[in-house]
C-alpha cells in the first residue's frame, strides 16, 4: 500500500494522536504516505448529558467506523478509553501503542489536593468512574456534569464555574498542557479507566495488509494490560452506564513478568464500593481479567450494576 487515511475526530486530542499515529507509520515505512480524514461523532455534539444518559462510548466511534466499512478510510485512531468492550463484527484492535500516564489529573486554580477542598466545592467530571470515587472519600465534595472536549473544560474551569475539575493526565500531557495539572492522581486515590492513557489503532479484520503495516506500532505490554483491564469491563457489561475502573501494570518479580490488576465497582453515590486486586500470566492477560470480573462479582458487583 501507498496511501493509508485515518479516520479521527475533530477534536484538538484526538487530531493530535492521529498526527501522531500517522508520523510513526511515516517514520516505520518510508514511502507510505498518510493523510487524516477528521470527522464529527455524536459523542462531540451531545455535550449537555453524561454519556451514559446519551447512548455510550460507542457514539465516539460509530462514524469512524462507518467510513472504514464503506473505504472512507483504512483504519482509526482512538482513546482506548473511550473504545467499546466489545467492537462491532468485522473489526479489530490491530494495535495498542505504548501507554502515556494512566492516571487521572486533578485541574485547579485554588486547591491543591481533594482533600484541602473545603464543604460544597464542586468538581467538574461527566465520568461516572470518578464520581464515585471522589464521592467515596469525600462526600462533602460537590461532583458536577462537565462535557466537552479539553479545552472546553479548562474554559469552564477558569471561568470559575467549577472549583475544580479531574481529566486524564494523558491527554493533558500530549496538548502540552501538562502545566494545568495540579495534582495527579495516584491508583491508590482515583483507579483509572480501562485502557486509559493508550491509543488503540482499529481497522476491518479482513485488511491484513493494514494490519501488517501497523504491526510495529504495537507495545506488547501496554496491549497486555489494557487487554486484561477491557476483559473486566466486558465481563461486567462493557459499558460507560458501569462506575467502572481497571488498573494493570506489568509486575516484575523472580517468576518472570506477571501482570497486576486492580479493578472497583461502585455505586454513582460512592456508598457501594467494592475493590478486587490479582496477579496472572503476562501471556493470558483475559484470563486474569476474568477472574477478577468474578471476584467482584461474588463481592455483589451485579447488585451494584443492576445486572
Amino acid at each position: 500500500m501507498k496511501r493509508l487515511v485515518i479516520a479521527t475526530r475533530r477534536s484538538r486530542l484526538a487530531l493530535w494522536q492521529a498526527q501522531h499515529i500517522a508520523e510513526r507509520l511515516q517514520s516505520a515505512h518510508a514511502a507510505l504516505r498518510v493523510e487524516l480524514l477528521p470527522m464529527s461523532t455524536r459523542g462531540d455534539e451531545l455535550i449537555d448529558r453524561r454519556l451514559d444518559q446519551a447512548g455510550g462510548k460507542g457514539l465516539f466511534v460509530k462514524e469512524l467506523e462507518n467510513a472504514m466499512a464503506d473505504g472512507r478510510a483504512d483504519l482509526a485512531v482512538h482513546s482506548m478509553k473511550d473504545v467499546p468492550a466489545e467492537l462491532p463484527p468485522g473489526f479489530m484492535l490491530a494495535a495498542i501503542g505504548e501507554r502515556e500516564d494512566p492516571r487521572d489529573a486533578l485541574v485547579s486554580s485554588r486547591y491543591k489536593t481533594l482533600a484541602e477542598m473545603p464543604n460544597g466545592a464542586t468538581i467538574g467530571t461527566s465520568s461516572l468512574r470518578r464520581q464515585a470515587q471522589i464521592v467515596e472519600r469525600h462526600p462533602r465534595l460537590e461532583v458536577r456534569l462537565l462535557r466537552g472536549n479539553v479545552d472546553t473544560r479548562l474554559a469552564k474551569l477558569d471561568r470559575g464555574e467549577y472549583h475544580a475539575i479531574v481529566l486524564a493526565a494523558a491527554g493533558l500531557t500530549r496538548l502540552g498542557l501538562h502545566a494545568r495539572i495540579t495534582a495527579r492522581l495516584e491508583a491508590e486515590e482515583m483507579l483509572p479507566a480501562p485502557g486509559q492513557g493508550a491509543l488503540g489503532i482499529e481497522c476491518l479484520a479482513a485488511r491484513a495488509e493494514v494490519v501488517a503495516l501497523l504491526a510495529p506500532l504495537a507495545d506488547a505490554a501496554t496491549a497486555a494490560c489494557v487487554r486484561a483491564e477491557r476483559t473486566v469491563s466486558r465481563v461486567l457489561g462493557g459499558s460507560c452506564t458501569l462506575p467502572l475502573a481497571a488498573f494493570a501494570e506489568i509486575a516484575e518479580n523472580r517468576a518472570g513478568n506477571r501482570v497486576r490488576l486492580r479493578a472497583l465497582v461502585a455505586s454513582s453515590d460512592g456508598k457501594r464500593v467494592i475493590r478486587g486486586e490479582l496477579e496472572g500470566e503476562v501471556a493470558d492477560p483475559e484470563a486474569l481479567g476474568h477472574q477478577v470480573a468474578q471476584d467482584l462479582r461474588r463481592q455483589g458487583a451485579d447488585a451494584i450494576l443492576g445486572l
